[in-house]
């Protein structure tokens, strides 16, 4: 058996999929709060699709705790992305702790991961329409 043979889901794409307990109302959320399009749908089903990977929305009779981050974006200029979607309605969480405080609902956080090369993160979250807490970061060089 070689390394790659053990390492069959090291080749496979990862898609994140949401619960989401009102698939009308979250569709109009992802469309006039984040400016997404699902690129293709089917019965209790949204596929969405950002930087190459896909997430989807799935009808659900359960709810998100929405006490971690689900899912998350990494872009280049966090403080802007904020404000656009500040400007479209998306309220984003505010966080007042020992060593974590968000300003203006962006966190710095210390440390990353070794191979994005960066000394750090900058971070944001927002709940959507269905509960779920999703994530934007920008990793800071």
């Amino acid at each position: 058996m070689t390394a790659d043979d053990r390492n069959i889901l090291a080749r496979g794409r990862v898609a994140t999929r949401l619960p989401a307990q009102d698939l009308d109302r979250a569709r109009r959320f992802y469309a006039e709060q984040l400016g997404l399009e699902p690129v293709d749908e089917r019965p209790g089903g949204l596929l969405y699709r950002c930087g190459g990977t896909d997430f989807a929305l799935f009808r659900s009779t359960g709810a998100s705790p929405g006490t971690f981050t689900q899912m998350g974006w990494e872009v280049d200029d966090i403080e802007t992305v904020v404000s656009q979607l500040q400007q479209r309605g998306v309220v984003f969480e505010e966080v007042d702790l020992p060593g974590f405080r968000t300003r203006n609902g962006i966190a710095d956080i210390d440390g990353n991961y070794p191979s994005k090369k960066a000394r750090g993160e900058r971070a944001a979250w927002f709940r959507d329409s269905e509960g779920n807490l999703l994530g934007i970061g920008e990793p800071v060089r």
